[in-house]
């Protein structure tokens, strides 16, 4: 039976599924930061973006079913998040979006469709509109590009869990497993000054890209997807019905199958 946990009560205890054993994995050096990757099976690829605080593990159930539909999935965990380390720098979506296109490089990925998750969604359609010859499509789960696009914080259980996890997990992976709390404000600072794009800047968007967002988000307007939905030259508008910003832990057999029909129509 497939695994539902609209709770994260799974995910808090024992994360997500682990990952597969990868054909290729390793660090690239850019910009004062050792970016990790990783890379499964054979076809056209897709690159998985996670979301803030978080980490590539938490594609457990996305990857093995991205492989049964015959491409090639590569994760990358964000600068300073997983396995990966930071400088002093400040955070950003484009410096973050530049180290993709460094392992990109180092992967000699020419180019590759993109499923991005909350700030990873972000550094995709970065991506979709300052490298557009990189990428063939975004999933956009999850997550908005201006400020006004968020609502107003209100703590859950659902969170808690969530959070707790990734502080486990941060311990476990960092180099640096001490500084979870200073990780978390300095990832916070980013998100709440950035992203900053405008109507203008979307209608610049000229790959295929679905607006995804869950029923109960939790952090993203409804309003707002729809406005990106509407801003993006032909872009989808998907809802997926009974989950929130979790959607990829909570109801894994519906995410894919949304994910698998999007790369199936850009191929």
């Amino acid at each position: 039976m497939e695994r539902q946990d609209d709770e994260l009560i799974h995910f808090e205890a024992q994360g997500a599924a682990p990952l597969p054993l990868a054909a290729v994995e390793g660090h690239v050096g850019r910009a004062g930061a050792r970016i990790w990757y990783a890379s499964y099976g054979t076809g056209p690829a897709v690159i998985l973006l996670h979301g803030g605080l978080g980490h590539s593990g938490n594609w457990g159930y996305q990857v093995p079913a991205l492989l049964a539909s015959g491409r090639r999935v590569v994760l990358i965990d964000s600068r300073g998040h997983g396995r990966s380390t930071r400088d002093v720098s400040p955070y950003s979506y484009e410096l973050m979006a530049a180290d993709v296109l460094a392992v990109m490089d180092e992967l000699r990925l020419e180019t590759a469709a993109f499923v991005g998750w909350s700030d990873g969604a972000c550094i995709a359609l970065i991506l979709a509109m300052t490298a557009p010859s990189r990428v063939e499509g975004v999933f956009f789960f999850a997550c908005n590009m201006d400020p006004s696009g968020t609502l107003e914080f209100v703590p859950t259980p659902v969170i808690d869990r969530c959070f707790a996890r990734h502080a486990k997990d941060y311990a476990a992976l960092s180099a640096t497993p001490d500084d979870f709390n200073s990780f978390v404000e300095a990832v916070s600072l980013m998100m709440r000054t950035e992203p900053n794009y405008g109507a203008a800047d979307l209608g610049r968007i000229g790959v295929p890209v679905a607006i995804v967002l869950g029923e109960h988000d939790e952090f993203i307007k409804a309003e707002h997807a729809e406005y990106l939905a509407g801003s993006i030259p032909d872009a989808q508008m998907i809802y997926l019905p009974g989950v929130s910003h979790f959607a990829p832990l909570q109801r894994p057999a519906e995410f894919n199958a949304a994910i698998i029909s999007f790369l199936d129509g850009i191929r």
